[in-house]
């Protein structure tokens, strides 16, 4: 790239710059943040401190058991999440004398599933056997104890004490819960009184004036009256600190001239190929941007513009160059081949640790071993295929003998299927069993049967990326430069970025430990740590490099501190809310009679009967469900009248006429545990609870 190109001919140049940044880094670090003193703490929980070095250490040990599945800050966001629970959970049952034991976590250890059902670890009589077990876990820690930090046999390792340290969190957070729980309850009577309120049957007249009688227009609403509801109810209008930005992308993409060079590079090795007697080695050495893929494919996978071409032609052809997934081609016709396009197969599956999905504690040797006794006992038995497959499989096909069905080549070379399974159906045939590695484990593969036999195509390609020149890398720098100096001159954003026909973009509400920002693929941590950075105020404007190439030009369009949500920020989620309310007020005000045909006459409606309503089912017919209403009545005296009931649809005066009570019942149980279970549900809220009570300082935003 043009700008590199720049820097690696000013080698000393950088190096100097390097020297001076590391200093100032140094100096900086050394005299900031309160003089250190709190660098080394990543935060605090009820007082006790989470140094820097241990969460440091248990982040490493995340991402390296979790591989590529979440990013830098979703893991960072795990480790602290778990932290903080552990630590909180730790108080609580530190308060309540409940003490995790070595036994407890023990027991939970042995029974997992794994250890229950796995034939390695059951006597000669069948029997679940704990000895073998324990040998088990002698065996793996000998095979750590001196083996280098990265061999399999330490990965082993620490994975099962990290597998153990997860059963005893797991058994402290259950037995607090457990024992909150157990004072969750209700008695008979609770029960009893529970059935009587809600299926109390009541008669009641009542008058409806619906909000929709006062049109919106006749409704004012004041900054005075967003600030007094938000006031009102701000415990439901908490937000977190937050930034928002707007922004010019630039991609850096090839120019129809940086095509067209790339193109007509490609066009001089097309005689060469052809002559070519070893088309893989003459690609390997012109150096191709892509690999060869040596499958052989149907029509349908060749890229549209060829597709007809390739499959007339004739081996040793070159067809190209041709335009595909972002890479300019030129492929030669190695082979042609009939292929099914569908198979139908089944497997056996043994993981071992470290495979996708993998709880398996099995090394990679073990598993080997596992499968080549299975492999010997099925290979020529069906029957004993099914029943195994049935025994030992973990995953869907678990009860169908490990069959798979039917797998089209669409679906088995798509990016949901796994590549080796894929080859192995496809280029085998009916009746084949064989043991075949993938990324979930070792399986043993039949293929059962296989149909539509097709002509397929095994090409050599040479490939180069579609890319921009040196030159066009250039002019992006320099219009991203260019916006950001006519912005930070104090220009309008929004002016110039129109005057250049740019589009804007917009970050809003960032969170201080985000990632992404709208619109920007990848990481994009660098802007969000810029818009917290004290430094950083509004309309303060910088570009930044961005992933896959390109800049971005951003300014900083506001700061929302932590604390309670300000009337621009929720007024639209509120507006019909209050709207509804200020109708309301003026309903019950009209509502000045003391009787209900009164009432009725005054506002032109009629007086109306809500027949044997309940709470249990609390619909007023001609109106809707109105809980809060059929509340009122069931509350109400009879023959009295209350006015000024604010429901869903509009405001109530009611009546009671009677009241009904349902039958008694023999037993109240089932009301009971009704009431219980609703009161034990609520213990799903209970960790958010604790940590909303706790006294959490989290500092990860200063240093991640």
């Amino acid at each position: 790239m043009a700008i590199l190109s720049k820097i690696r001919e000013r080698t000393i140049f950088l190096i100097l710059i390097i020297g001076m940044a590391l200093f100032a880094f140094v100096i900086g670090d050394s005299i900031g943040s309160n003089g250190g003193q709190k660098i080394d703490v990543v935060g605090e929980v009820n007082g006790e401190t989470i140094s820097r070095n241990d969460f440091s250490q248990q982040l490493e040990t995340y991402k390296a058991r979790v591989g590529r599945n979440v990013s830098d800050v979703q893991a960072m966001n795990a480790v602290w999440d778990g932290l903080v629970s552990e630590q909180v959970y730790k108080e609580q049952l530190d308060k309540a004398g409940i003490v995790v034991g070595e036994n407890d976590v023990w027991k939970s250890i042995i029974s997992m599933q794994y250890f229950q059902t796995d034939p390695s670890f059951k006597n000669e009589a069948g029997l679940f056997d704990e000895e073998k077990v324990k040998e088990f876990i002698a065996n793996m820690q000998e095979d750590a104890v001196g083996a280098a930090n990265d061999s399999p046999e330490k990965n082993v390792w620490l994975n099962w004490l990290n597998t153990e340290e997860n059963h005893r969190k797991n058994l402290v957070r259950s037995s607090y819960n457990s024992l909150v729980n157990a004072g969750l309850g209700a008695s008979l009577e609770e029960g009893k009184r529970d059935y009587l309120f809600n299926n109390s049957k009541v008669t009641a007249q009542y008058v409806y004036i619906p909000y929709t009688s006062i049109a919106d227009s006749l409704i004012t609403i004041t900054n005075s009256d967003y600030k007094n509801y938000i006031n009102e109810h701000s415990k439901e209008f908490q937000v977190d600190e937050s930034r928002s930005i707007k922004y010019v992308k630039f991609d850096v993409v090839a120019s129809e001239d940086d095509k067209k060079a790339i193109k007509a590079s490609l066009s001089e090795n097309i005689i060469e190929m052809k002559n070519a007697t070893d088309v893989v080695t003459l690609i390997h050495d012109i150096k191709s941007d892509l690999a060869i893929n040596n499958n052989f494919v149907f029509k349908n996978k060749l890229a549209k513009d060829i597709a007809d071409k390739v499959m007339s032609a004739n081996v040793n052809d070159v067809v190209g160059p041709y335009e595909e997934n972002g890479h300019f081609k030129l492929s030669k016709i190695v082979a042609f081949k009939k292929m099914p396009d569908s198979v139908k197969s089944r497997h056996i599956i043994v993981p071992y640790i470290g495979t996708v999905r993998s709880t398996s504690t099995k090394t990679k040797e073990a598993a080997k071993k596992t499968i080549d006794s299975i492999f010997k006992l099925v290979k020529n038995s069906s029957s004993k295929f099914i029943a195994i497959a049935d025994e030992v499989n973990s995953d869907g096909t678990k009860g169908k003998g490990g069959d798979i069905g039917w797998v089209s080549n669409l679906s088995a070379f798509s990016p949901n299927f796994d590549l080796d399974f894929a080859n192995y159906l496809f280029d085998n045939k009916k009746g084949d069993v064989q043991i075949v590695e993938t990324k979930f484990g070792f399986h043993i593969i039949k293929i059962d049967d296989q149909k539509n036999f097709q002509n397929t195509v095994q090409l050599a390609t040479l490939s180069r990326q579609i890319g921009p020149s040196e030159v066009t890398e250039a002019k992006y720098y320099q219009d991203a430069e260019t916006f950001a100096s006519e912005i930070s001159k104090g220009d309008s954003f929004d002016d110039i970025a129109k005057e250049s026909e740019y589009k804007v973009s917009y970050g809003n509400k960032l969170k201080e430990l985000g990632e992404n920002v709208p619109g920007l693929t990848g990481n994009q941590r660098q802007i969000i740590r810029w818009a917290f950075n004290d430094d950083t105020d509004i309309n303060t404007v910088k570009r930044f490099d961005i992933d896959k190439g390109g800049y971005a030009v951003a300014i900083l369009t506001n700061k929302t501190a932590k604390g309670t949500a300000t009337a621009a920020d929720v007024a639209g989620q509120i507006k019909s809310i209050i709207i509804k309310n200020k109708k309301a007020a003026m309903i019950v005000k009209k509502m000045v009679a003391t009787t209900l045909e009164d009432i009725a006459k005054e506002n032109a409606v009629s007086v109306k009967t809500a027949s044997k309503v309940t709470l249990a089912s609390p619909t007023i017919s001609g109106v809707g469900k109105e809980s809060g209403v059929v509340g009122a009545m069931s509350n109400a005296k009879e023959g009295e009248v209350v006015k000024g009931i604010k429901g869903v649809k509009g405001v109530f005066a009611i009546k009671v006429i009677s009241k009904e009570n349902p039958t008694e019942l023999g037993n109240y149980a089932t009301f009971r545990n009704k009431l219980s279970a609703k009161a034990k549900s609520k213990s799903a809220q209970l960790y958010n609870a604790l940590k909303e009570a706790s006294d959490i300082e989290d500092n990860r935003a200063n240093i991640y």
